[in-house]
């Protein structure tokens, strides 16, 4: 459970002050040792901070073994949309579940509950960020673009992918809780996961839920195709398999809402990130099915132009 964590995030994250030196700084508190690092990521709308946290595993790449590591990824435009709103926006609910997950890891690594691979968290802190059309709610934009947020996060090392992410705004998805995706592949869309179903099975005692995905949702930002939200994005560009774990409400609600925060919700989804990178990291869960994947691409070809632009140039840069 991570509504300790939850609850003492919330409170640093709740304010026009909220930074990422502010989160590295309840990180190292919880173990001193731990490997954080926080930095400024600039871009024409303003200024985000970028907060990444490692959590070696007894037999990760870090300490020279071989058991592969997972990312799990915050992603959002912004923790609050000041002046325009004030408090913590809905949006929030991803940065504020996975740096939860990172707060519950580093403490289960200092007690000697260490985890076979590394886990690989990040997000980032913006307290002021700018709001954006949408339909059928408006959505929280980001001081900085969604390529740059990818260039940060989606590193190299990382064999498998999970991003949670305020999925309210929509008609989509409409259980309250959360909902993961199919699994991504290099611009394949493969069937949801077994093995992360079962998880979510046994995290929540309830049934699994799963929310649809286009293929334009596959594709980059920036390209003028409709979108359901940035969820999708990391798996742009990795070869890795990316599932997303979407935060999810029954009625349609605005990334920039403040009051719309769930701990319960947030603590069942980050529940299962954690419960899945154990299992993915002990070699006991997978992704997606390599042969059926191999199989695709030889009967029908590589599908990774859809994580380019594509045969014409970005139509907005920045998103």
């Amino acid at each position: 459970m991570l509504f300790k964590h939850l609850i003492e995030l919330y409170e640093l994250l709740d304010s026009p002050q909220a930074s990422g030196a502010i989160v590295a700084d309840y990180l190292k508190a919880i173990d001193p040792e731990c490997t954080v690092e926080t930095y400024p990521l600039e871009g024409p709308k303003g200024t985000t901070d970028m907060v990444r946290v490692r959590i070696p595993g007894a037999h990760g790449k870090s300490n020279g073994g071989d058991a592969p590591t997972i990312g799990l990824l915050g992603r959002l435009g912004g923790l609050g949309a000041r002046p325009e709103r004030i408090g913590f926006v809905s949006d929030g609910d991803g940065a504020l579940t996975a740096l939860a997950c990172a707060a519950k890891l580093l403490d289960m690594h200092k007690k000697g509950d260490i985890l076979p691979g590394d886990v690989f968290v990040s997000t980032h802190v913006c307290p002021h960020a700018p709001t954006m059309p949408h339909k059928p709610v408006p959505f929280m934009g980001s001081p900085t673009s969604t390529a740059a947020i990818n260039a940060e996060e989606v590193t190299p090392e990382l064999d498998a992918i999970l991003v949670v992410d305020t999925t309210k705004g929509n008609r989509i998805a409409n259980n309250r809780g959360f909902a993961i995706s199919p699994t991504v592949k290099q611009g394949v869309v493969m069937r949801v996961s077994e093995d992360l179903l079962g998880i979510a099975e046994i995290t929540t005692g309830k049934l699994p839920q799963v929310f649809a995905i286009s293929t334009l949702d596959i594709t980059p930002y920036g390209n003028g195709l409709y979108h359901l939200n940035s969820i999708m994005q990391p798996c742009t560009c990795t070869d890795a398999p990316v599932v997303g774990v979407a935060i999810t409400t029954q009625t349609a609600v605005p990334g920039c809402a403040t009051g719309a925060t769930r701990l319960p919700d947030l603590d069942e989804a980050g529940t299962f990130m954690i419960e899945a990178a154990k299992a993915f990291t002990a070699g006991d869960a997978s992704f997606y099915d390599p042969a059926e994947y191999d199989l695709f691409v030889k009967r029908y070809g590589s599908m990774a132009h859809l994580q380019t632009m594509g045969n014409l140039p970005a139509e907005n840069p920045m998103a």
